[in-house]
């Protein structure tokens, strides 16, 4: 996935084998502390993976807040995966870890992970910086 430009174009850009290994010590390393993270999505039917999703810690202007996010393999795009996902991890982040508020983070320029988040009952609260890089912050709307 970190190799598919497609696929990165809007989640920093490809990555080598080196940004990759730390990419994944760092999700490995927050399940470990957390006991939640980073999964690999398969079909139901199993088989290859087809994409990722992730609930974790994200510091936005040093404040602790936690993040859902997503990827999917090109194949796999419009079918409606990304806010089924989407909502799985918001439920997951209310009902089971108790969060009273969940982010996104977004480029300004990916209007379909907009869409998706919209979708999933999540509105875009401010423009800001993160990591040098400017993004939209999302905030789910039942705080």
């Amino acid at each position: 996935m970190h190799r598919d430009p497609a696929v990165m174009a809007h989640l920093g850009g490809v990555r080598d084998d080196e940004r990759t290994a730390a990419y994944l010590a760092r999700n490995l390393q927050h399940w470990a502390d957390y006991g939640f993270g980073l999964w690999i999505l398969r079909e139901v039917s199993g088989g290859d993976p087809v994409g990722r999703a992730v609930l974790r810690h994200l510091s936005v202007g040093g404040v602790d807040e936690v993040e859902v996010g997503y990827g999917f393999y090109q194949p796999y795009w419009g079918r409606g995966l990304a806010t089924e996902v989407t909502r799985a991890c918001l439920t997951l982040g209310r009902r089971h870890l108790g969060l009273g508020s969940i982010v996104a983070v977004t480029s300004p320029a990916n209007l379909a992970s907009q869409q998706v988040l919209r979708k999933a009952g999540l509105a875009c609260e401010r423009e800001f910086l993160l990591e040098g890089t400017p993004s939209l912050l999302f905030r789910t709307t039942d705080r």
